[in-house]
C-alpha cells in the first residue's frame, strides 16, 4: 500500500489540523465540522490529480476549447459518524462522486476490549470504479478493514484510495498487510502512539463527539 503523509511538509493541512487538535479550539464544533470538510476538499484534489482524464470539446462564446475531464466512475465511501462532513469536503469537489455509507463501531466487552461491528451499508455496484474511502481517525485500523470487506459485498473496484485525518503508526503497518497492495492511504498526519483505549496519542480526542457533541455511552 502506498501512503502520501501530509504531515511531511508544512502546508495548510498543517494549519487546519493544528486548529483541529487544540482544545482551545476545538471545543467550537462548527470550526471542527468544518475543517474536517476543508481537509476532504484538499485531499480531494491531490487524489484528483492520480486519475485518469478524456479530452472532450467544448463551445465557448468565442471558439471550441479542449478540455480535460475526469474519466472513471468515482465512489465515496464514508464510516459514520465523524466521516459525515469529512465526505462532505470529498463531495464537494467529486459532485459527480456515486456515494457509499457505512456504519461501523466498538461493541466494548470489557473496559479495554472491544468488537468491532458493521450494522448497515449503502452502496451502489462498485466493480470497476474507483472507490475513495473516507474516516478521519485510523486508530487500530480495523474499522477501516471491516468496512472494506463489507463494501466488497457489492463488487471489487477498480482503483482503491483510503483518506484519513489522523493515523496510528499502527493501523498504517496494519493496513499494509490486510489492503490491496495497490491502494493508497492519505492522511493528513501519523502519530506514533495509541493507548490502552485504542485511542491515538497525542491524537485529537473523539472526531464524532467534537463534530457533533457527546454521545450516550
Amino acid at each position: 500500500m502506498n501512503t502520501i503523509d501530509f504531515g511531511l511538509q508544512p502546508s495548510l493541512v498543517s494549519q487546519y489540523l493544528m486548529e483541529m487538535r487544540s482544545c482551545d479550539i476545538q471545543s467550537d464544533p462548527l470550526r471542527f465540522r468544518r475543517n474536517l470538510e476543508r481537509l476532504g476538499e484538499i485531499m480531494a484534489y491531490e487524489i484528483s490529480k492520480t486519475l485518469k482524464y478524456t479530452t472532450v470539446s467544448v463551445t465557448t462564446p468565442l471558439a471550441t476549447a479542449q478540455c480535460p475531464v475526469i474519466d472513471e466512475q468515482v465512489v465515496l465511501a464514508t464510516i459514520f459518524r465523524a466521516g459525515v462532513p469529512f465526505h462532505q469536503g470529498f463531495l464537494q469537489y467529486f459532485d459527480r462522486a456515486e456515494n457509499a455509507f457505512v456504519s461501523a463501531y466498538r461493541k466494548y466487552k470489557e473496559k479495554e476490549s472491544f468488537d468491532v461491528l458493521i450494522e448497515y451499508l449503502a452502496s451502489p455496484r462498485l466493480d470497476g470504479k474507483t472507490l475513495i474511502l473516507c474516516d478521519p481517525m485510523l486508530a487500530t485500523g480495523a474499522s477501516m478493514e471491516l468496512s472494506y470487506r463489507a463494501l466488497l459485498t457489492k463488487g471489487v473496484p477498480a482503483k482503491i484510495h483510503i483518506a484519513s485525518v489522523i493515523a496510528s503508526r499502527k493501523a498504517v503497518d496494519y493496513l499494509n498487510q490486510v489492503m490491496p497492495a495497490d491502494a493508497t492511504l492519505w492522511v493528513g498526519a501519523i502519530d506514533d502512539e495509541i493507548n490502552a483505549h485504542s485511542y491515538i496519542v497525542p491524537g485529537l480526542g473523539d472526531a464524532g463527539d467534537l463534530a457533533y457533541g457527546a454521545k450516550d455511552s
